[in-house]
């Protein structure tokens, strides 16, 4: 059964605040979704998918590789920007056009203009995987905006406060929804909910999520 089934019968991209500063862009990466995998799948040809492993020792369930001038990395040493891949010791993959392009469009349509992402994080949830609520906070700059763009199978998004405690809201992520956060709500807490089996026509069991970070 693939995911055409689950989505919403809307065509056209809409705008679904969250909170101040935040916003879901409904489907505005849909138009642009087959030039975003295949550009995935570049990058990934350069610098690989691999499961990190947290400073306590503990594998992460979601995959992941990076481009731009920075790539964020775990290991026992801490969670980190640099500029280099570990597993090849070579520069991270330039950022594709069709990145840049779309995080500028994104951010823009959120309310935060001029956004120039160095650092792109790409993450690959197969059925089981998930991400724990968590701040982006090893960037310079919480001026500047996040931008989260959703393909492939759907996700349950949480949305929480200042606090880890503040119970977050869940937010449905359909194929091509983008979440554009800043200001007053940067440092919120967010996560992915455990992925559940499904299937979508371009991606199979798996979603994607490209991560836009401004690090200098």
């Amino acid at each position: 059964m693939t995911m055409d089934l689950f989505e919403s019968s809307s065509s056209e991209p809409w705008v679904e605040p969250l909170c101040d500063g935040a916003v879901v862009l409904r489907r505005f990466a849909r138009a642009e979704a087959s030039g975003l995998l295949e550009a995935i799948s570049g990058v990934a040809e350069q610098a690989q998918f691999r499961q990190m492993q947290t400073p306590g020792g503990h594998t992460m369930s979601v995959a992941m590789t990076c481009c731009g001038d920075w790539g964020w990395v775990t290991d026992a040493g801490g969670y980190r920007y640099q500029q280099t891949d570990p597993l090849s010791g070579e520069p991270w993959p330039l950022m594709p056009a069709v990145f840049r392009s779309l995080a500028a469009k994104a951010a823009s349509a959120g309310g935060y203009s001029g956004f120039e992402p160095d650092a792109c994080l790409v993450n690959r949830y197969a059925p089981g995987a998930k991400m724990g609520l968590h701040q982006d906070k090893d960037e310079d700059d919480f001026d500047q905006p996040i931008v989260s763009v959703s393909l492939g199978t759907p996700a349950m998004f949480q949305f929480g406060g200042a606090r880890r405690s503040d119970r977050p809201q869940r937010v449905p992520l359909e194929h091509g929804d983008v979440v554009v956060w800043g200001g007053p709500a940067r440092l919120r807490y967010h996560g992915v909910l455990t992925l559940k089996q499904a299937l979508h026509s371009l991606t199979g069991a798996c979603r994607y999520n490209l991560t836009f970070r401004r690090v200098r």
